[in-house]
């Protein structure tokens, strides 16, 4: 007679393999969906004697390199850590230039993202950006909206826990009774609604913390740490970070067949 954790694990889908698609390029095991926080632009642009806004400018440039590679591995879902909540405490200066940024991104790269079949969803705060930007990236989610290729997620005023409160007041206003609450009550009522949590986090720069980056989502997302800056992360770094991927064995708190002790006789 099975034991139930051998019972467990024959009626479960393989772990390992859920939600992975096969990579045409390397025909290795690739995520469907990866998050990046994209660091080290400010200490790029330090190393190379620049201003900081150089570096900020030097990583937005990166981003459309990432976005086609990622699209030759075929990865269904890429979001992107561009300014969290807690970026508004910087000098003003410099996010005013960030700003500026986010909007010379999405008028030059809009025509390319549609035609490559790429959807433009935001995730965060739009009320917090000015009206002429709110105006850029509304337009931009709207025309490509039917796009199916890739969804990319522009993380932009975003903060995990204030993804999570904000969550937990939609629930409240709508009147439900604690045992009507379950994870996917919450997941539905998260900015990434209808979005498949991801399945590798992978952060720039050296530093090895998600920094308040999708903590309700990344509960059980692979992560992975390059001491590559930002504007340096490219078609390599992405190519190494995915096949490190493809090696590792996911769990999500069970066992995997190999993994089951034969009983003793």
């Amino acid at each position: 007679m099975r034991s139930s954790v051998e019972a467990q694990a024959a009626s479960a889908p393989v772990a390992e393999h859920l939600g992975d698609i096969i990579s045409p390029v390397s025909g290795g095991r690739v995520p469907r969906h990866v998050a990046i926080i994209m660091d080290g632009n400010g200490r790029w642009a330090t190393q190379r004697g620049l201003p900081r806004a150089a570096g900020h400018r030097a990583g937005t440039e990166n981003i459309r390199r990432v976005i086609e590679r990622f699209c030759d591995h075929a990865v269904q879902h890429l979001t992107l850590y561009a300014f969290s909540t807690e970026n508004w405490t910087r000098p003003t200066r410099e996010v005013q230039y960030i700003i500026r940024l986010l909007g010379r991104f999405i008028r030059r790269e809009l025509e390319n993202l549609d035609r490559n079949g790429v959807r433009l969803v935001h995730l965060g705060h739009l009320e917090d950006l000015p009206g002429w930007l709110q105006a850029h990236v509304t337009r931009a989610i709207e025309e490509t909206r039917g796009n199916t290729r890739l969804t990319l997620n522009l993380c932009f005023s975003y903060g995990g826990r204030d993804d999570i409160v904000m969550a937990m007041r939609a629930i409240a206003a709508a009147g439900l009774a604690p045992d009507q609450i379950s994870e996917e009550t919450v997941s539905a009522h998260l900015y990434t609604a209808g979005i498949p949590d991801p399945d590798l986090v992978i952060r720039t720069g050296g530093d090895m913390r998600i920094s308040n980056f999708l903590v309700w989502q990344a509960a059980y997302a692979e992560l992975y740490f390059t001491d590559s800056y930002w504007p340096d992360f490219g078609r390599e770094d992405i190519d190494i970070a995915l096949a490190d991927y493809g090696r590792r064995k996911r769990k999500f708190g069970g066992l995997l067949a190999e993994d089951i002790e034969a009983p003793r006789t």
